[in-house]
């Protein structure tokens, strides 16, 4: 139900709905258990105890519609400027519930304090899954264990004052950094026209000069340098967040609205993930938030698949529908603001390869054979691997 001008909650609160994994375990197992009690990041249960209600009625319940007012008074205890009934941003909201949701469910309950490391490059793999490891002391819930993957972040000295024997400029310093991500924030530019093309631009390297220029280690002094984002590792669930809303120079934010094609189906990322580690990233379109209208008068909808009959369903707050894909245009258009997407494995079945449903692998710094780094699609590769592991689990 809208509480005033709160469409944007309700949008992205079906698309997490729609979440299966992530529903399942609100309604399958005992998630209370998880409840981090002394985490004071987070609100001692309280957010992720009213999340889990509004869950238990959108698939539970006898009623046709549902007023999450006990959710958004908790919400708003954990993230204070989503107070009051004005219209905000979906993807804000998502990304401090899932935040908020981990914070509370944290299955570290003392985090130790663990320093960066700084890599060269020369030895990524070993770097990223180390990464990964101090990660994990500090981090495990549920919303790890589904939706965060790994970003490599390569800096590169330019500095004018140096100059190598090919002709370029920089001493040569190279600082790699692997970092943890729960969704991408794609850019749109007047050349792009698909999602792959916002991917490009997201993953382009650019130069750091004026105030932006970077201090390097090695010439101790703030220098121009190159800055490349890659995707290293991708997570079971992938949400895509288009930026289409912008500052302007007068201050104003303004919207995009490019039409953007995006695949409903078989997205594979082989290219742009430069890891040869882990299971192939092919990826199924399950859920899109939608923006439509102006920055100050715009509405949010949502549409999502149902995991029963595998239809598309619209859902304008208290409202929901069947629709045809392609009728309703599903997969472009310049209103499609967050896309959730669910990776699926190949399998080889009685000689012939198959798909079949996201594996949860759920994460622990004691279980290395689980990292995603470790995944192969032979498992057989890997003896440290056992079939058994490709069950979702529930301990530690």
């Amino acid at each position: 139900v809208n509480m005033g001008n709160t469409c944007f909650m309700n949008s992205s609160l079906q698309c997490l709905s729609n979440t299966i994994p992530l529903t399942d375990y609100f309604l399958g197992y005992d998630y209370r258990s998880e409840i981090n009690l002394d985490n004071f990041l987070g609100t001692k249960g309280a957010l992720v105890s009213s999340y889990a209600e509004v869950i238990k009625h959108l698939w539970l319940g006898s009623n046709p519609s549902f007023k999450p007012d006990e959710f958004k008074s908790n919400l708003e205890l954990f993230a204070p400027q989503f107070e009051g009934y004005e219209q905000q941003d979906a993807q804000e909201l998502l990304a401090f519930l899932l935040d908020g949701i981990h914070e509370d469910l944290n299955r570290v309950k003392n985090c130790p304090y663990i320093e960066d490391k700084d890599s060269d490059g020369t030895n990524d793999e070993g770097d990223a899954v180390l990464a990964w490891s101090n990660y994990l002391q500090r981090n495990m819930s549920i919303i790890v264990d589904l939706f965060q993957g790994q970003l490599r972040n390569t800096m590169v000295c330019r500095n004018d004052d140096q100059r190598q024997p090919d002709g370029s400029y920089g001493c040569g310093h190279r600082n790699v950094k692997f970092d943890p991500f729960m969704y991408l924030s794609l850019p749109i530019s007047a050349e792009c026209n698909t999602l792959e093309d916002c991917l490009n631009l997201f993953c382009q390297e650019e130069l750091l000069s004026g105030d932006e220029k970077w201090y390097c280690p090695k010439c101790k002094t703030h220098v121009e340098a190159t800055k490349k984002i890659d995707l290293w590792m991708l997570p079971p669930i992938l949400i895509i967040h288009l930026k289409r809303f912008k500052f302007c120079s007068s201050g104003q934010r303004s919207k995009i609205d490019r039409s953007i094609q995006y695949p409903l189906n078989d997205w594979d990322l082989s290219s742009v993930k430069k890891s040869s580690a882990g299971v192939d990233p092919l990826y199924d379109l399950y859920a899109v938030s939608h923006h439509r209208g102006n920055v100050g008068f715009g509405h949010y909808t949502a549409q999502a698949k149902n995991r029963f009959d595998g239809k598309w369903y619209d859902f304008n707050d208290s409202q929901c529908h069947q629709i045809e894909p392609s009728k309703e245009n599903l997969g472009s258009g310049p209103s499609a603001y967050c896309l959730f997407y669910n990776r699926v494995e190949r399998v080889v079945e009685n000689g012939n390869e198959a798909k079949r449903n996201t594996i949860i692998r759920r994460q622990s710094a004691n279980r290395p054979e689980l990292w995603p780094h470790l995944q192969r699609a032979t498992v057989a590769l890997w003896k440290s691997t056992r079939l058994e592991f490709d069950r979702p689990e529930m301990d530690e």
